[in-house]
């Protein structure tokens, strides 16, 4: 019984080591998570910047930014968020292909949560020619 106790004892104490040291990642905080370019005219392509703010204790890391097709280009923040400061995330969409368009952008870092989705949605129009 003795031994069951210290078992429960040792799980509850590795528990609790786990849950302190997961409050004291880093977290980001994005001004926004889905950016809507409406409509755009193909061939131009268009950029927007993700703004975040490190929101948890420890400095931010993002290890990559991945967008999920190659029509997407990324440019992050290389250098470690400390707690309360700003990064960001450049994307610009090249805007070949007519059509509505929904890409994805994979964001993976030190955070609590350590994959983050991003997206960007529009209309690439074609212009009349003259």
């Amino acid at each position: 019984m003795k031994k069951l106790l210290i078992l429960c004892a040792v799980i509850l104490g590795f528990a609790f080591t786990a849950s302190a040291q997961d409050s004291q990642k880093a977290e980001f905080k994005f001004s926004e998570e889905k950016h809507d370019f409406g409509k755009i005219a193909q061939g131009k392509p268009v950029t927007t910047v993700f703004e975040f703010t490190n929101v948890g204790q420890e400095p931010l890391i993002l290890t990559d930014v991945r967008p999920t097709c190659g029509c997407t280009i990324a440019d992050f923040t290389k250098t470690p968020v400390k707690k309360g400061d700003k990064g960001s995330i450049k994307i610009t969409y090249s805007a070949a292909a007519p059509g509505a368009f929904s890409k994805a952008i994979v964001v993976t870092s030190n955070t609590k949560t350590p994959n983050k989705t991003l997206y960007i949605v529009g209309e690439v129009i074609t212009q009349p020619t003259r």
